[in-house]
């Protein structure tokens, strides 16, 4: 049942408002056009602002009466507080300081969004040139929050740092025609073209090409020579323990301590290390688990063919289409959007995760899209392409985030959230799992690969909370996952990097998945032969995007429902 229409669904919509109005790049990418010629404001005062707001809106979702209100409205009212609170703690955290890195940071949020947005129509073409010539403001404010930083003693990790630049630089060296900024789609036959992609051009070498410099030259000289060593790369080595305390919450949705995820981390791996074992005895002929790691690390027939870079593409897109081809007997509810499989643009590849997903924009302008990295196709795993497409595209976040999209009933911060990252990233390394049970996967290869994926999630739980809580140096972290993973060390460290870029994010993943997966044993137990595996997922998928409590309570009454029933 949709949430009834009234002072809640108003108050809804009023903070979906005030989110489109503070992130104009956000409305435009879903498809929103009305802020196509504003940027983010993020300066210190725009963030008290907005937890003025934040606030006050929270008093007025808390004080209207819901007592006898459907679930659905219940839901929503939770989410909006939820949602509400997080940013106030964000902005009491001043999160926004650490945001110079090379996941999320403001520059590689903008190299990631550019090739995304599209201009459909001469007005959003005209627009959004008015944006791009204001990218030296958003950078250059965003200087003055890490200096901000600085200041009180928040001194960046160096690898950070020196990964961010690496972005930076690549990107100021790329050629000018293929600017991210200047080559994204513009409106259908259009006369004026031309003129606009001169435009384009000049924004890009007169205004972001020198604001990208002098951001550039900040992290250089500013931030690198006060940089903390590999030796301290967590949150906890500057003191900011409340910090990652908010950030666990934030990225998970549960009060957990460190030293709690950190226990389910380590007894995860050892899990996965007997599943590996038995996989590998099957796969290769041996129980040892160094000479399982060493056939997945070493042989040269796992691997793809760097004459063939377009090699992992074709396989994600088998996949995907394996996978469509069975989703009506394990879902209910199916998205309408089609999910495109792409090629990560080269100016981003170095530099990029294996693969990521963006989801379709609400006006219908944009699909999926499913994002594989072929650079350096040599090193990438023929093992891990099925497990990683499951993942990210079907019936993993385009399934997850395309219905979110398509809930036109609910409100819209509800079907466009951003947050939740628990529920986004555990759903979709449950469908990794749930993958074997539709008979998806090939052969113990693909199973393997699958293990594979798992253990890095569970590594994710150990070394998170050991660099940013437990006082481990990166090293540490990078020997822990040598141990339980069977890849290269340059691969480790670079997702170790990501850990030490975004404390906390890491650890939603396997905290989701593992939360899921306990709602169906239990619903499973509760129902028996009433449970339906298809009502399941269509009631987890049913409410967009939600936290783990959240969720919690939506299960709870479809068992309620089907019991009765």
């Amino acid at each position: 049942m949709p949430p009834t229409r009234g002072p809640l669904h108003d108050l809804a919509e009023e903070h979906w408002e005030d989110v489109l109005r503070d992130s104009p790049t956000l409305a435009t990418f879903l498809g929103d056009r009305r802020f196509d010629r504003e940027i983010e404001d993020v300066s210190a005062s725009a963030d008290a602002d907005r937890a003025a707001r934040w606030r006050e809106r929270r008093e007025r979702a808390l004080a209207l009466d819901l007592d006898d209100a459907p679930l659905a409205d219940r839901v929503t009212r939770d989410l909006l507080v939820e949602a509400l609170d997080d940013g106030i703690g964000h902005v009491e955290h001043r999160t926004f300081e650490f945001r110079y890195d090379q996941m999320d940071g403001i520059h590689a949020d903008l190299l990631a969004v550019a090739p995304q947005i599209n201009a459909p129509t001469p007005q959003n073409a005209t627009d959004l040139v008015a944006r791009q010539r204001q990218v030296g403001d958003l950078l250059d404010a965003a200087v003055v929050r890490f200096r901000a930083g600085l200041d009180a003693g928040r001194r960046p990790p160096r690898i950070v740092v020196e990964r961010a630049l690496n972005l930076v630089d690549k990107y100021l060296a790329g050629p000018l025609d293929t600017d991210p900024f200047t080559a994204f789609a513009g409106p259908p036959e259009w006369d004026g073209e031309a003129a606009w992609r001169d435009e384009l051009r000049d924004a890009a070498e007169r205004v972001i090409r020198p604001a990208f410099a002098r951001y550039g030259a900040a992290l250089r000289d500013e931030l690198l020579p006060n940089a903390r060593s590999d030796d301290e790369p967590g949150l906890g080595a500057i003191g900011e323990d409340d910090a990652y305390r908010f950030l666990i919450r934030s990225h998970t949705g549960l009060d957990l301590t460190a030293e709690e995820i950190h226990a389910v981390g380590l007894a995860e791996l050892e899990e996965i290390d007997e599943q590996m074992v038995e996989l590998g005895a099957r796969a290769f002929g041996t129980s040892d688990l160094a000479g399982v790691f060493h056939r997945l690390r070493d042989d040269p027939d796992l691997r793809y063919d760097d004459a063939r870079p377009d090699e992992p593409l074709e396989d994600a897109r088998r996949c995907v289409e394996a996978a469509a081809a069975v989703m009506g007997d394990w879902f209910g509810r199916l998205p309408e959007s089609p999910c495109d499989v792409k090629a990560v643009p080269a100016v981003m590849a170095a530099d990029a995760p294996a693969a990521y997903y963006f989801p379709p924009a609400a006006d219908g302008s944009r699909p999926g899209a499913y994002f594989v990295n072929t650079h350096d196709a040599g090193q990438r795993n023929r093992f891990e392409t099925a497990s990683v497409a499951y993942h990210e595209a079907i019936p993993g976040h385009h399934l997850q985030l395309t219905i979110a999209t398509e809930l036109t009933d609910l409100p819209r911060f509800q079907r466009f959230s951003t947050g939740h990252t628990a529920f986004v990233e555990g759903w979709a390394l449950y469908t990794e799992r749930l993958a074997d049970e539709m008979g998806l996967y090939r052969d113990d290869l693909d199973l393997l690969g699958m293990l594979v994926n798992d253990a890095w999630r569970a590594c994710r739980l150990v070394v998170d909370t050991g660099m940013h809580a437990l006082g481990w140096t990166r090293q540490r972290a990078i020997d822990l996952m040598a141990a339980h993973m069977p890849v290269g060390i340059d691969e480790i460290a670079t997702e170790v990097d990501r850990y030490i870029a975004i404390p906390g994010q890491a650890l939603s993943y396997k905290i989701g998945q593992r939360e899921i997966a306990r709602l169906r044993r239990d619903a499973t137990e509760a129902l028996g032969d009433r449970f339906d595996v298809r009502g399941f997922h269509d009631a987890v998928l049913g409410s967009s995007t939600v936290s783990l409590p959240v969720l919690r309570t939506i299960v709870a009454d479809w068992v309620e429902q089907r019991r009765a029933a």
